[in-house]
């Protein structure tokens, strides 16, 4: 297994398997070009067997910090820690950048991606509601 970061929309639309859904090579060309967007993408016999996404956010009073947006495995990956050299990767990025931490929302009964973050030293602050909006038909509603 081999992690680089994604540089290139070739390599973002080479990995949409791994995303909820298809990639757009003009938001691929968005997410490269914006600061403090980061994409980690693990190869195994050079295909793209698992990514993580994270974005630096930075608020006046607090600093930096990491946002682990988004880790997905390949399924026939799975459970070969993949999930967890990612999230370390993405850890060791934060870092380098001088994060003063890193974060992540995970459904309370998404075990594997528990495991996983916990495995990578995570810590648990205990539950939290998520509220959205979605904008997608012009009326903003709770989610």
């Amino acid at each position: 297994m081999e992690i680089r970061r994604a540089t290139t929309v070739a390599e973002l639309t080479a990995a949409e398997h791994l995303y909820d859904g298809p990639a757009r090579p003009e938001w691929a060309e968005r997410f490269l070009a914006a600061p403090g967007h980061l994409m980690l993408i693990a190869y195994v016999d050079g295909a793209p067997a698992g990514m993580v996404s994270g974005i630096e956010m930075l608020h006046p009073d607090k600093g930096v910090e990491m946002c682990l947006y988004e880790l997905s495995v390949a399924e026939p990956y799975r459970r070969r820690g993949i999930g967890r050299a990612l999230t370390d990767g993405l850890a060791a990025v934060a870092r380098e950048r001088g994060c003063y931490d890193m974060w992540v929302g995970a459904d309370t009964d998404n075990d594997p991606a528990l495991a996983t973050y916990r495995a990578a030293g995570a810590g648990d602050d205990g539950a939290f509601a998520m509220l959205t909006w979605d904008f997608t038909d012009g009326t903003p509603s709770a989610g």
